[in-house]
């Protein structure tokens, strides 16, 4: 076939794939005696129509900046991290323990050390599937997803029996110390006349916008970069220049179990200002349907992340509004990530005779 533009493959195919998806969803909302404009004009409204529409989007966005990230690393590496919830879990753990470790005098010491313990967390939890895919040649997807359930049972295990205060009903840990908590975008000069002391929107967003310049420098303009992405396109090639598997396989994983657990400062420790029992909230597997729409770059990594944290908070503002169910949202994101993934190809055929026949014009 063919091949497109590369601004057709980049801003027109994902574009299709949303039209297509929004498309279905209208039909199944009209199917259930709903009005479809009606949806989309709450969505709209409670997503993007006031400030604090724009606080939960933004504060969504942020969490799937981080684990669409994290699949993106792994993804370049020819790894697919199914595993980044667990990851991010685990990094909510070491956020916890660094937060209750010491009376924190301020924040701009906590979030260093905080950032530094859900790294290592979430990369040691990456680490072992990494090993093995490295070493004993283990499928990466079966590992890391059943590593998200062990994740999940190690934390309910620790926050009922070890984490737990004294005298608390609720499996969570005690709150961190004020001087731990992040300040929100109220409490940014110049943001607190537009977004309300309700709103979750932290610092972290601007961590994760850093987290992207990251990547794109690790991945385009470093030699560690051009070796991850040589083994992803060719291994045998990769390998006859001289390329080791294992410190790809395994250096990769560890970037990409670093970023997602680098999710849990948003939600855990800007948010929360605790660790509950399910902290990833199942953002870890929305990265990865982030990760396939913004095909693998930062830039579209950023842009996917705040498509479904559009998607998150409309669908939750339709779902209270409306007499539209809100499990539609799962049925529009499932719909993004089958046309961006398994139809991709369909939607590219779709459109590859009208630039062949411009080209022959």
């Amino acid at each position: 076939m063919k091949k497109l533009p590369l601004w057709a493959d980049l801003v027109l195919v994902p574009l299709i794939s949303i039209v297509l998806a929004a498309l279905i969803s209208a039909l199944v909302i009209l199917a259930i005696g709903g009005d479809p404009v009606e949806a989309v004009s709450v969505m709209f409204e409670g997503a993007l129509g006031s400030p604090y529409g724009w606080g939960y989007t933004l504060y969504y966005t942020t969490s799937f900046i981080f684990t669409g990230l994290a699949v993106t690393v792994a993804y370049h590496a020819s790894q697919f991290n199914i595993g980044a919830e667990g990851q991010a879990q685990l990094g909510g753990l070491g956020v916890a323990l660094v937060c209750l470790a010491l009376p924190w005098p301020h924040w701009a010491l906590a979030l260093p050390a905080a950032m530094v313990g859900a790294a290592l967390f979430g990369a040691a939890w990456a680490a072992i599937p990494a090993w093995l895919a490295a070493k004993r040649g283990s499928h990466i997807v079966i590992t890391t997803i059943m590593f998200n359930y062990i994740a999940y049972s190690l934390l309910q295990y620790l926050l009922v029996t070890v984490l737990r205060p004294a005298g608390q009903m609720d499996p969570a840990t005690a709150r961190f110390p004020s001087g731990a908590s992040l300040p929100t975008f109220h409490d940014i000069p110049g943001l607190s006349g537009i977004f309300s002391p309700s709103v979750p929107a932290n610092i972290s967003f601007f961590v994760a916008i850093i987290a992207c310049v990251a990547v794109w420098v690790l991945l385009w303009k470093t030699r560690l970069g051009y070796q991850i992405r040589a083994f992803g396109k060719n291994e045998q090639a990769a390998d006859y220049a001289g390329i080791s598997r294992t410190k790809v396989i395994v250096i990769s994983m560890l970037i990409s179990g670093a970023l997602a657990g680098l999710m849990s400062i948003n939600n855990v420790m800007g948010e929360a200002e605790r660790l509950l029992q399910n902290s990833a909230e199942g953002a870890g597997f929305i990265g990865i349907a982030v990760a396939l729409m913004g095909r693998n770059h930062p830039l579209g990594v950023f842009l996917a992340a705040f498509l479904f944290g559009f998607l998150y908070q409309g669908g939750a503002e339709m779902g209270l509004w409306t007499d539209i169910p809100i499990e539609l949202r799962l049925l529009l994101q499932g719909l993004v990530v089958l046309f961006t993934g398994a139809l991709d190809e369909m939607v590219r055929m779709m459109i590859t005779p009208f630039f062949r026949r411009k080209e022959a014009r």
